[in-house]
């Protein structure tokens, strides 16, 4: 029986069938500071230790602070779970990239970076967004912190296999149109529960023409339409990025790159659900209400049908357009957003122009190796002149667990992946948006086609 690419990664891993379920080994678990206190306690209040402390690799992100990173932090609540952290990983001999050290970062920054995420691995986190590994053709997904502790004590989790759904976009993308406004656009049209209990494939044409970085944009929002996850068959320019980042014996290279060449879906392989989408009808996206499925093309009008507590929330009606809406904030950043070729992109359109007075400009890259590699190449100082500020990395104003937040009723275009209430902060109107998008705006004080800017 013909496969699907997840199919082949599932029974691969599979170890046992219990109760109408599976156990399924897990190859890489990432911990950050937030999800993986009670999991330790677990193991504490039972005794056990971690059975696979080399398959475990912790950072801290959610919670740091972004300037002045090598003082004490002054929220008690994250200086607490960071120390925590600290204290966990040192007794459980857990590998910690902490605050202040080289390669601390956003951990779905920091997993492909460093070489940890591979093809065809299973990758679990505490942290939704864990799906954006999946780019590199891995079943990768977030979990909860009894999960988390399951994988500590075992390296195993009991699962349900997911639904097969496959997205298909063919095509070539307009000019200022990129992975992020693929990915808003598809989540308008499914909605928030549109993939619930599947695990998508993207395919098409257009999927195969974005880079290793725009393609982790694309798989990090798959939880955003109620997706297990979302991955990308391996192809040439999958395997150049983890050849370029591998870090392990060259000897096994050969070998493994055979191994990841063959995994594909087989070509009669049947999906439970499928969807395809034209790249020429895709526009600059953004939102306009609470959800990332309340997204629509930057020339459009809030629809008619909208519901009037998100629209209340955002201080907008039916019919508005939010062209020439004035901002107060951009966020450029998160697990999403916030890597080298993200940064480049705004860098080389601010470069020469200077931001609106009126608007406050965060840049915050995604690992200390990115903000290093944009100083190198002298981003900062273009950033500095068009009056962004560069700061250190974390999960920052993507959501309201830290010093970054947006202030109640002000309004943040954010390159993040949620735009729920209160999720940058208590009040704040959060419309999401691509980089280049988002850097415009910033340099014009309201929304605009960025189109019509380059």
């Amino acid at each position: 029986m013909e496969k699907t690419l997840v199919d082949k990664i599932w029974k691969a891993h599979k170890v046992h069938e219990v109760e109408g379920a599976e156990v399924i080994y897990i190859d890489q678990q990432f911990l950050h500071e937030v999800t993986s206190p009670q999991a330790f306690d677990g193991l504490r209040n039972r005794g056990r230790d971690v059975f696979r402390k080399h398959k475990n690799l912790a950072t801290a992100d959610h919670n740091v602070p972004t300037i002045n990173q090598h003082l004490p932090i002054s929220e008690p609540l994250s200086r607490k779970q960071v120390k925590t952290l600290n204290e966990n990983c040192a007794e459980f001999g857990v590998e910690l990239f902490g605050l202040g050290h080289e390669k601390q970062g956003i951990v779905h920054v920091i997993g492909p970076e460093l070489g940890y995420t591979k093809p065809g691995m299973t990758i679990v986190c505490g942290d939704s967004h864990t799906s954006t590994h999946g780019a590199f053709g891995a079943i990768a997904f977030g979990i909860g912190t009894s999960q988390v502790e399951q994988v500590l004590a075992t390296q195993c989790l009991v699962l349900r296999k997911p639904k097969n759904m496959r997205i298909t976009v063919d095509g070539t993308l307009q000019k200022g149109v990129f992975a992020k406004d693929v990915i808003l656009y598809i989540i308008s049209k499914l909605g928030t529960g549109g993939a619930t209990g599947h695990f998508v494939e993207y395919a098409g044409s257009t999927i195969r023409n974005l880079s290793m970085e725009a393609r982790m944009t694309v798989c990090n929002m798959s939880i955003e339409m109620g997706a297990r996850g979302g991955l990308i068959a391996p192809d040439d320019i999958t395997i150049d990025y983890v050849k370029d980042h591998f870090s392990g014996d060259p000897a096994v290279l050969p070998e493994a790159v055979q191994f990841w060449r063959s995994l594909t879906s087989d070509p009669g392989a049947v999906f439970d659900t499928e969807y395809h989408f034209d790249a020429a009808d895709i526009e600059p996206m953004v939102t306009y209400g609470t959800n990332p499925g309340m997204g629509m093309k930057v020339t459009e009008a809030i629809p008619n049908t909208a519901d009037a507590k998100p629209l209340s929330y955002m201080g907008l009606n039916n019919g508005d357009s939010l062209l020439g809406k004035k901002i107060q904030h951009v966020f450029i950043g998160s697990c999403t957003n916030s890597r080298i070729e993200d940064l480049r992109l705004v860098a080389d359109f601010v470069k020469g122009k200077r931001k609106s007075d009126d608007v406050q400009v965060m840049i915050i890259p995604g690992s200390k190796r990115v903000e290093k590699q944009a100083r190198e190449e002298g981003l900062d100082r273009i950033f500095e002149d068009a009056g962004f500020q560069l700061r250190e990395p974390g999960c920052s104003a993507c959501l309201g667990m830290n010093e970054d937040k947006i202030p109640s009723g002000e309004y943040c275009v954010s390159t993040s992946n949620r735009n729920f209430e209160g999720r940058q902060g208590p009040g704040a109107r959060t419309i999401l948006a691509s980089p280049l998008t988002a850097a415009a705006a910033a340099i014009n004080g309201k929304i605009v086609d960025i189109r019509k800017e380059l």
